[in-house]
């Protein structure tokens, strides 16, 4: 004789199911008893198996699963890894804009052409394009950004004869003005 004291009932999203069961189960996802005809999911409508229910979506692509973040979007998830990791072709394809790495050394950044330095002929970002930012090592070093010591010394002797023709220029307008007094002159 079967004691109806011996199970417990099942419970239903829609209604109780009172069929008595000597191994209830319980839903890990949200704690409610069910038999063993509703204890998946997708049988009994769970409101709380998107907590438990884990999926790798898999790249349409590269066929390689990509993993996903507990909250993240696995859409969003895999557009980035077609954009950055993917390895098929057409991926591929799409990213090849920017094939122009910065050789140096730490430097990540691709440009979309070439950055050549004239020392040492070497393609560099638009960040370390200057032979100081990238430790040129050239045949000859410049001493800073202005470039060559000998164009450093050009420039700085066309700044001091432009400020000499200003002195003088001043000193002309001066003298027109007012009356000198010096008779050295």
């Amino acid at each position: 004789m079967l004691l109806p004291s011996a199970g417990r009932a099942a419970e239903g999203r829609e209604e109780r199911r009172w069929r008595c069961h000597f191994l209830p189960l319980k839903c890990d996802a949200c704690e409610q008893i069910f038999c063993t005809d509703h204890i998946t999911y997708a049988q009994h409508d769970c409101t709380s198996a998107y907590k438990k229910d884990v999926q790798v979506p898999v790249c349409p692509l590269c066929n390689t699963p990509v993993p996903v973040r507990r909250g993240e979007m696995p859409d969003v998830v895999v557009g980035e890894h077609i954009d950055r990791d993917c390895k098929s072709d057409p991926a591929q394809r799409k990213r090849k804009i920017f094939t122009n790495k910065c050789l140096k050394p730490g430097c990540k950044q691709k440009e979309m052409m070439k950055v050549i330095c004239d020392q040492c002929h070497k393609n560099y970002c638009l960040k370390h394009r200057h032979p100081l930012d990238h430790d040129c090592s050239g045949a000859a070093r410049p001493l800073s950004k202005a470039g060559t010591q000998e164009e450093e010394d050009l420039a700085l002797a066309r700044a001091l004869s432009a400020s000499e023709a200003e002195y003088q220029q001043s000193q002309r307008q001066a003298q027109g003005s007012k009356p000198s007094n010096c008779s050295m002159s």
